[in-house]
């Protein structure tokens, strides 16, 4: 047995790095093979079994190093951001309900952008006003800071949700794409403000400042869109071109895979946001590229692109977990319990009422606006608070904006770096295992399925719409004309169903025979 001991310790010695990626992996197939058997629990995500088993395996190391670390990896927002988070995204854009996400684009918008613009301000003033009174005295930005991390929703909860509200999907349509999509621009947009945080001089704010961050963000949005958008497309091209897969499947694959990672990386380069750049990437490869790689190739894509992505969830909420457990930052932070639990609580408090100061009035906002456009379905107040309750649970973005304030290199550098980074470890768990355990029975109370009756119906776009030309030069200028007026007046009283028409018909007569893909009548 000593023999056994002093191999096992001589590996460690020579192996330093392969040890605790051995551990690591071993972790990864446990969590699989757990949360596979705990699959049909009406309790229990994937989130909250990753996040247990990183906490119990956080423990035992505890245990076994007598106390010094609690990690088999140290944290680091660079290995985040730059090849945890681009599967994720990719692979929610290239699954996402296209026509449903832009059906709602506009609301979604809403929710993702003005949301996180009327949030953050809330939350960043409460915590000022709360951190006082315990003796934490942070800078401007700092403060800025936390409103920018603590409006950022977990991406990875949310689409756990609207992965439940597939059952849905048929009966509300509206609200699995709403709760799909401000997931994942909430948190681009919640990443740029934070980045525009960091370049505001703090000492010379003014009313212009806030227009400049709007500018910034306009342009990192519309920037960042295009950057994904040109991937998406040229990736097509080049497979319908060159016909990849008469030689080899296997490159199509490895082509659309590198192509979506290359556009992130094109964006972190040029400081834009790899977020939306390679969410847009993974929507237009799989509008046009998908259908121009092989029958074999369309299906291994669609499961790699979401094992991919499946791992880096799992794997980030493992690191979470343990994470929790980090004697360093807890010996660091000076708090009392109470005081900390007095923090803690604050801080939830805080996203409580961030969140509800905009997915309300907003929700009302977009029913009102929509009143014009003839469209059946509305957000019911059921609706609103699946929507709101779904944004509650933060995550690993969160973390990783936390260690890039307030630490240098995953190590924090005073004891209220300390507790800031502790805080959000303990709002990331606390939101993740009490919300996370009531999603399911929450909604399946507020979304019966008896509500199939009220099935949400959009405005279908008949064959002979999608038929007619956008301009044709066999009819006479007058006709052309009269459709030219018809067209602008179904634009006021219909805009989210007209531009669709448009759209449609644009990507049949342009796009598809361009970039491939059938027509919209031929999949009818």
């Amino acid at each position: 047995m000593e023999r056994v001991w002093e191999i096992a310790g001589n590996l460690g010695e020579t192996h330093k790095q392969v040890v605790p990626i051995t551990v690591f992996v071993t972790v990864l197939c446990f969590c699989l093979v757990v949360g596979h058997l705990l699959e049909e629990n009406r309790w229990v995500n994937e989130s909250i079994t990753a996040l247990i088993i990183g906490c119990v395996t956080g423990t035992i190391i505890l245990l076994i190093s007598k106390g010094k670390s609690s990690h088999i990896l140290r944290f680091d927002e660079e290995l985040f951001f730059i090849y945890l988070l681009p599967p994720i995204i990719f692979n929610a854009g290239f699954q996402v309900k296209k026509k449903q996400f832009f059906h709602n684009f506009f609301t979604i918008m809403l929710f993702g952008v003005i949301g996180v613009f009327i949030s953050s301000p809330i939350i960043a003033t409460g915590c000022w006003l709360l951190f006082g009174k315990f003796g934490i005295n942070l800078s401007p930005r700092d403060y800025l800071a936390l409103g920018a991390i603590f409006s950022s929703t977990d991406t990875v909860c949310t689409l756990q949700v609207g992965q439940m509200l597939v059952l849905h999907q048929d009966e509300t349509p509206l609200l699995y794409s709403l709760v799909f999509g401000e997931g994942v621009v909430n948190d681009a947009t919640t990443v740029v403000l934070f980045n525009a945080v960091q370049k505001l001089d703090v000492n010379r704010i003014d009313g212009w400042t806030a227009v400049k961050v709007l500018v910034d963000f306009l342009y990192l949005f519309s920037t960042s869109t295009a950057l994904g958008v040109a991937a998406g497309l040229v990736t097509a091209f080049v497979l319908k071109g060159l016909y990849f897969g008469r030689h080899s499947s296997v490159r199509e694959i490895a082509l659309m895979v590198l192509m979506a990672y290359l556009s992130y990386m094109l964006a972190e380069l040029f400081e834009l946001s790899g977020i939306l750049t390679v969410f847009f990437a993974g929507i237009f490869m799989s509008h046009y590229a998908w259908h121009n790689v092989t029958d074999s190739s369309r299906i291994t894509t669609k499961h790699v692109f979401a094992m991919m992505s499946f791992i880096a969830e799992t794997f980030i909420f493992l690191y979470v977990g343990m994470d929790a457990l980090d004697i360093e930052k807890w010996k660091m932070s000076k708090l009392s319990g109470w005081d900390s639990i007095g923090v803690y609580s604050g801080i939830m408090l805080l996203i409580l009422l961030g969140r509800a100061a905009f997915v309300f009035p907003l929700s009302a906002l977009s029913n009102c606006l929509n009143t014009s456009t003839r469209r059946s379905s509305s957000i019911t107040l059921n609706h609103q608070i699946v929507i709101w309750w779904a944004g509650l649970m933060r995550g690993a973005v969160s973390i990783a904006l936390a260690f890039k304030q307030f630490t240098h290199y995953g190590v924090p550098l005073d004891p209220v770096n300390a507790t800031m980074v502790t805080a959000t470890v303990i709002v990331v768990i606390f939101s993740t295992l009490v919300f996370g355990f009531l999603t399911k029975p929450l909604i399946s109370y507020l979304l019966p399925h008896s509500n199939a009756s009220n099935l949400e119906r959009e405005p279908t776009i008949s064959k002979e719409a999608l038929q007619l030309p956008l301009l044709s030069f066999e009819e006479s200028a007058a006709t052309n004309l009269l459709r030219a007026k018809d067209g602008f007046s179904m634009l006021m009283e219909r805009p989210v169903y007209t531009i669709h028409s448009f759209w449609r018909r644009f990507d049949d007569a342009y796009m598809r025979p361009t970039f491939g893909g059938p027509r919209s009548n031929e999949l009818s």
